[in-house]
């Protein structure tokens, strides 16, 4: 009877160990009107990656065309942020004028909006949990 005891434990520790975190679906559906070009997509899982202190927890490069642009990931639950902008002349950069201020269309996740800069974390900031969908106007 011990010995049985000792087996269930044994593999009850290897199986949680083996357990990893379910993954949810983010859609994310932007309006843009401009046709040519990608939606280049950066999602961010920490207030400290989103102030430029490490890297996106995923990315994407979605061709434009006519209508909304969707980009879907799978991303365990948990807190997210997302900047995009829309590479019109299909560079790999956001195109700005002489003072910094993008000429391309840009936008951040919950349509924030900064001052004199991006939004912080907290009013780009959103809940994960099960299926998410958010549409985001690029201006």
């Amino acid at each position: 009877m011990k010995i049985a005891a000792l087996s269930v434990s044994a593999a009850a520790l290897l199986f949680a160990g083996a357990a990893t975190a379910q993954e949810s679906p983010l859609r994310l559906t932007f309006q843009t009107s401009a046709s040519e070009g990608v939606v280049m997509v950066a999602v961010f899982d920490s207030e400290a990656a989103w102030n430029g202190g490490g890297a996106p927890a995923a990315v994407a490069r979605v061709e434009a065309g006519a209508g909304p642009v969707e980009a879907a990931f799978e991303l365990p639950a948990g807190d997210y942020a997302v900047r995009a902008f829309h590479d019109v002349d299909g560079d790999g950069e956001l195109d700005t004028n002489p003072f910094g201020i993008p000429i391309e269309p840009f936008a951040f996740s919950n349509d924030a909006r900064g001052r004199m800069g991006p939004p912080g974390w907290s009013a780009a900031r959103f809940t994960v949990s099960g299926p998410t969908a958010q549409t985001i106007d690029l201006r």
